[in-house]
């Protein structure tokens, strides 16, 4: 199964500005474009609750299954949407096992350090786009040596560019 991290950035390397600030306003169409192919194309997301939460969908997106980790199961709510707590390499097998071939990471920092750590991230991409935080949550929670391969730079709109990298393993 592939593995890969999608993932929006602040032009100074941020995912957002923090937990009390969470929204995905700042991006622009053409990432959300392109973020919705890709998970359709993969055909299963996870992500954490509070990236959940961020996006305020509250249902599984068209052709997507969506999971969501969680401690606290009953705290999620939403219209064909799952809840795990299973680490990741488990996850991934019972995913194989029921017949997925491929599974975007959605976030936030904790989850996806979670599958960088497991070993199990094949592609990472990132869309840098034309704001500055200053401060603010990183792609990766904590400390994290991994070498990647630019696989692909292309710009989605003048102003936003999106970067494919492969993951070294």
């Amino acid at each position: 199964m592939k593995v890969f991290i999608i993932a929006t950035m602040s032009a100074d390397g941020f995912i957002g500005v923090d937990a009390q600030h969470r929204s995905i306003n700042w991006r622009s169409k053409d990432d959300g474009q392109f973020f919705s192919e890709i998970t359709k194309a993969a055909g299963v997301m996870v992500m954490g609750s509070t990236t959940y939460n961020t996006f305020k969908i509250r249902r599984a997106p068209p052709g997507r299954r969506l999971l969501i980790y969680t401690s606290k199961p009953e705290s999620v709510h939403g219209e064909n949407v799952e809840t795990t707590n299973e680490p990741p390499q488990v996850l991934v097998e019972r995913l194989t096992h029921e017949g997925a071939n491929a599974l975007a990471v959605c976030g936030g920092a904790i989850v996806n350090k979670m599958f960088m750590d497991a070993g199990l991230v094949d592609e990472l991409y990132v869309t840098v786009e034309p704001v500055l935080f200053g401060s603010g949550i990183s792609l990766f929670s904590g400390a994290l040596q991994s070498q990647l391969e630019l696989r692909d730079s292309r710009s989605l709109n003048p102003n936003t560019m999106l970067l494919h990298y492969a993951v070294k393993k």
